[in-house]
């Protein structure tokens, strides 16, 4: 099982990622240039921005044909949109504006980092730095120097249901926290404005406070509200150069709850895009079109799963849990394993025999140094956030944990090509 895991770490960057889609096989990410991690210095270089981001850009091959440096970049974040996804929506709807914009541009799948979970992706793309280095390592984190598993969106302990109970009430201070800083600062050297467009609920979240500090922050409610404001923004300010920041959550929700190959999760997708083409891109004056980079991608995708699966309930596991100093952390489909001493070859024979070709099991150590979770310097709490043991979730398994009920169907943070595959999709206007 652990050899099989291995297995990833000698996955050639080369590898076509389109004949990975349903392969099975785990993805490792392509942090060379064909992940969401080379999209912000790409971006920053366009705009002419040389030698301030510390990764490599994306590809050559991955980039819409080279025009003037844009005045305006719109990166569009679809939470949970894989790649896979997008073309079946896009070939069964020959309608949408994404198709006027495919006709000039480009469309590519890119892999996401490890894990493939929002709090980490997107901390990612407003730091250009990999999880290694910014530390923000799953959902579900311990925080060694809190004393507390904490949920890294609302910077909560974990098992906290209600209101009430933030870190910061133990000193936890979100605009500090991260050792790595936000790309705002690097943007408005170069007398670029950065905008964030997110929904009001979650636009001052404690995830959104760690990043955004110096970019303008504009809370929005619907999809076409996120348009037209967008829009507004551009006729207001023509002369500016801006990056803009659009992330739309929804798809993640609806995919969690439904599944990300149910029918309410294609007409997410496609409410969004009408919007788009209703509000913005069927009627931005065509002088504010000219030098607008728009960039549709994700921080991950999502995987369908059974929640009713209750040989995956740790709950049913006491003795498996026994062997740990606490119940995992991260992802259900990616989990880190806090190991009592002299236990690591019980726990891992305990996952072989239990659930059988069902997860795969590393030493943390071996996946640090074959850069799983990014190329740089390490967080130096990395190993403690980790453990001892990273195991990754096969086809559609995975662990729960939580003393609450299991309502997810789509699932996100493992290795699989469903939830590693995302797309790139970019055009000048």
């Amino acid at each position: 099982m652990t050899d099989h895991f291995q297995n990833i770490f000698n996955t050639s960057s080369g590898v076509d990622l389109r004949s990975q889609i349903h392969s099975g096989k785990f993805i490792r990410p392509h942090y060379q240039g064909k992940s969401i991690l080379n999209i912000m210095p790409s971006a920053a270089r366009l705009f002419g921005l040389k030698d301030d981001f510390q990764h490599s850009g994306l590809e050559e091959n991955l980039l819409p044909p080279p025009g003037e440096s844009p005045q305006n970049i719109i990166l569009i974040l679809l939470d949970a949109l894989a790649y896979h996804r997008l073309e079946k929506w896009l070939a069964e709807e020959k309608s949408l504006g994404w198709h006027q914009l495919l006709e000039q541009g480009i469309l590519s799948p890119l892999t996401s980092i490890c894990p493939s979970t929002t709090c980490a992706a997107i901390t990612s793309y407003w730091t250009d730095s990999a999880a290694i280095e910014h530390g923000v390592m799953g959902y579900e984190m311990w925080l060694k120097e809190f004393g507390v598993t904490a949920n890294m969106i609302e910077h909560k302990p974990i098992t906290y249901r209600s209101r009430g109970g933030e870190l910061s009430l133990a000193g936890f201070n979100p605009e500090n926290f991260l050792p790595v800083n936000s790309i705002t600062g690097r943007f408005a050297d170069q007398g670029i404005e950065t905008h964030a467009f997110q929904h009001f609920a979650i636009i001052n979240s404690g995830l959104s406070q760690m990043f955004m500090g110096g970019a303008e922050r504009h809370p929005i409610a619907t999809a076409p509200d996120l348009w037209i404001s967008i829009r507004e923004l551009l006729e207001s300010r023509p002369t500016s150069r801006k990056y803009i920041w659009a992330y739309w959550g929804q798809l993640d929700g609806t995919s969690h709850l439904h599944g990300p190959d149910s029918e309410r999760a294609r007409a997410e997708f496609l409410g969004f895009s009408r919007a788009f083409d209703a509000h913005f891109l069927g009627k931005l004056d065509p002088a504010l079109k000219k030098n607008t980079l728009v960039i549709l991608t994700a921080d991950h995708g999502q995987i369908t799963t059974d929640p009713s699966a209750a040989e995956y309930d740790l709950a049913n596991h006491p003795r498996f849990t026994e062997m740990l100093h606490l119940l995992p952390t991260g992802e259900n489909r990616l989990a880190y394993l806090h190991v009592k001493p002299g236990r690591i070859e019980e726990v891992k024979e305990y996952i072989e025999q239990t659930w059988p070709e069902k997860f795969a099991v590393v030493e943390t150590e071996i996946a640090l140094k074959a850069d799983l979770f990014g190329p740089g310097a390490a967080h130096p709490g990395i190993h403690d956030r980790l453990g001892e043991l990273i195991v990754a979730a096969r086809e559609d398994a995975f662990w729960w944990w939580g003393n609450k009920p299991n309502p997810l169907i789509g699932r996100h943070g493992g290795l699989s090509p469903d939830e590693m595959i995302v797309p790139f999709l970019a055009s000048y206007l």
